[in-house]
């Protein structure tokens, strides 16, 4: 699904339905009429734990998704967009742990993102997928559910499933198993350590040392718009970086950072919490955490990383396998100067 300008005679705002079953809104704009696709909407669920006890639907609501209004929430629960156990519910209706509620939320257009991809590797188990920057590996963030990488590699390859995700805003190697044996010894090579991760990034200022480790934990914060968000925290996972400086640019570093653990956004979270957040990072700032009152959100883009190789033992015949991706110009080598393992 895309945004698509183009010029029709009709001058009626009208809904249509193309070939594929995906909805089409026209509407004026300076006497042009625009067509956007709209996606298929998106059902919420949810069982309702304790904290739901006693309280009434609209306060739920409210206190739980704060990312819309007490008016927005009270319009959905007057148009009978709001269930309760598949029944629409009304503002006062009184809740209890244990049942479903749910939401549809209509179709909307989503944003633009790169409509193509590279294959780096592939046989009758696996696919390595060269990820541009712009698109998020999956459907989340509540903005994208069909513009998304794996939308694209299954409208090619039915069957594939990734088998981990990189951020919108990171580019590079990016594993799809096409079978369910390969995804269960994949995931359980992930469990065992087994999996060498290396990215590239560009990191600001110029670390002590060429060569560093960062242990900082990795867990929930606060966040005005998400509620939490995964950032540095005292009480949060284990997360470990191995960095190596690769170039001192002017005011900036590349670096190589190898990490044996997967939490999410864990380089940009360990490079701030150096002191070195990424260059252009719109979210994670020295600390490892978002500004304070920062609006930014983890799929905001303008951060530069870069998944470089991705090696594991190949789930039918064991051997080393080792997937690289070249990293875009501005994280490459300008100088002959190596430290430790590289992709050139």
């Amino acid at each position: 699904m895309h945004l698509d300008y183009d010029w029709v005679t009709n001058r009626r705002l009208q809904n249509h339905r193309l070939d594929d079953g995906k909805r089409i809104l026209t509407w004026h704009r300076h006497r042009e009429i625009l067509v956007a696709v709209l996606n298929d909407g998106f059902e919420y669920r949810k069982r309702l734990g304790a904290d739901a006890t006693g309280l009434r639907m609209i306060d739920y609501l409210t206190r739980c998704y704060s990312g819309f209004t007490r008016e927005e929430w009270l319009d959905r629960i007057e148009s009978g967009r709001i269930l309760l156990d598949g029944i629409p519910s009304n503002k006062d209706a009184i809740l209890r742990p244990g049942r479903i509620l749910s939401w549809m939320r209509p179709p909307w257009e989503e944003p633009e993102v790169p409509k193509s991809f590279a294959i780096l590797y592939r046989d009758e188990h696996l696919l390595g997928i060269a990820k541009p920057v712009g698109i998020p590996t999956v459907p989340g963030g509540g903005i994208f559910m069909e513009h998304t990488l794996l939308s694209l590699v299954r409208h090619h390859f039915p069957g594939a499933n990734p088998l981990h995700r990189l951020g919108r805003g990171t580019s590079g190697v990016v594993l799809f198993a096409t079978t369910p044996e390969a995804a269960s010894k994949i995931s359980l090579a992930w469990r065992c350590g087994q999996i060498l991760k290396v990215y590239r990034a560009l990191a600001s200022g110029c670390p002590a040392n060429d060569e560093f480790e960062i242990d900082t934990p990795i867990g929930p914060v606060p966040h005005r718009i998400l509620k939490t968000i995964h950032a540095a925290c005292p009480t949060g996972k284990p997360a470990h970086s191995h960095i190596n400086v690769l170039e001192r640019r002017d005011a900036c570093s590349l670096l190589q950072i190898r990490i044996t653990t997967g939490r999410p956004h864990q380089i940009r979270i360990h490079l701030a919490a150096s002191g070195h957040p990424l260059v252009g990072d719109p979210l994670y700032t020295a600390g490892g955490i978002p500004a304070e009152n920062s609006r930014a959100l983890p799929s905001d883009l303008g951060y530069h990383l870069h998944s470089a190789l991705l090696g594991f033992p190949h789930p039918a015949t064991g051997e080393w396998t080792a997937i690289e991706c070249a990293p875009p110009p501005l994280l490459r080598l300008t100088r002959n100067r190596v430290t430790g393992y590289v992709i050139p």
